[in-house]
């Protein structure tokens, strides 16, 4: 893992990538940091922080786009897949690297915290919050756009997948206020979930006998819930919806709150995603 690490880190700044990622992000901060803080004389430095997580729309899919992606293009993947390197070693180091680029990269933002420190009131616990929330923010970010570049054969369909899912999450809670949350909409809404689950494990596993299994499980537990508890079905797909706002959690990192719960849904968004990847990954080295 630590080669792959060490390969991919140094892979950003031997090529573009890695300048273009930081001298656009830190562009565009300094931007926020102007006209949000500087010129209006606004010292909340939490709010920021808050500001540029649009940024990362743009920012992180370019961190993340060559990761897989560029491996299947120039057929080099075939020698990571054959290497002694475990796949959870490969995409561990691949994501470390992204992960050191981004905070390397929010490591400069520390002097605009300074500059107000200086000439203003800074708010430590609100500050310090925020930076925490951001490194698990963004592991869940590179976590999504390792992902998506692991299933995709692209830099470029990697990157625009990234940028509109990364959209939509940001999205998500407007998106889950214009769906109707009655019991029927619910039932509906669980089935297609299922039949989302039960297709990916058959993608996964080509085995009727584990496809059969889980579907009759599935099925049995939502016709458990329709007839004993109908409750969870009202509003299920804006709750369902929620678990993917990310930002929402972050709410609380800008108040000077670490919410172990936060941490808890942050560490298992990334840790899903990766394994996910991995089980890509895993499947292509033995086709």
């Amino acid at each position: 893992m630590i080669a792959i690490f060490k390969r991919e880190f140094k892979a950003y700044f031997q090529t573009s990538i890695g300048y273009l990622y930081m001298g656009l992000f830190l562009l565009l901060a300094g931007v926020f940091f102007l006209f949000g803080n500087l010129f209006s004389g606004n010292s909340y430095f939490a709010g920021f922080l808050n500001s540029i997580l649009l940024i990362y729309m743009f920012a992180i899919p370019l961190l993340t786009m060559r990761l897989f992606s560029e491996e299947k293009r120039q057929k080099t993947d075939q020698l990571l897949l054959t290497s002694p390197v475990s796949i959870v070693g490969v995409v561990c180091g691949k994501f470390l690297a992204a992960l050191a680029v981004y905070l390397g990269t929010m490591i400069f933002t520390v002097a605009y915290a300074i500059t107000i420190a200086i000439y203003g009131e800074l708010h430590v616990a609100e500050t310090v919050g925020s930076y925490i929330g951001f490194v698990f923010l963004g592991a869940c970010y590179i976590s999504l756009g390792i992902f998506i570049s692991a299933a995709t054969e692209n830099q470029l369909t990697a990157a625009l997948l990234t940028f509109f899912v990364l959209m939509l999450l940001m999205l998500v809670d407007s998106i889950s206020t214009m769906i109707p949350s009655d019991r029927n909409t619910g039932v509906i809404s669980a089935f297609i979930l299922l039949g989302t689950v039960i297709l990916f494990i058959f993608l996964n596993t080509k085995n009727w006998v584990i496809v059969l299994g889980a579907a009759i499980i599935g099925a049995l537990t939502i016709l458990g819930f329709y007839i004993f508890n109908q409750s969870v079905f009202f509003g299920f797909i804006p709750r369902f919806l929620g678990w993917f706002f990310l930002n929402r959690r972050y709410e609380s990192f800008t108040r000077g709150l670490l919410r172990f719960d936060a941490l808890i849904y942050y560490t298992s968004f990334a840790g899903l995603f990766l394994f996910l990847t991995i089980r890509i990954i895993e499947k292509r080295r033995w086709n």
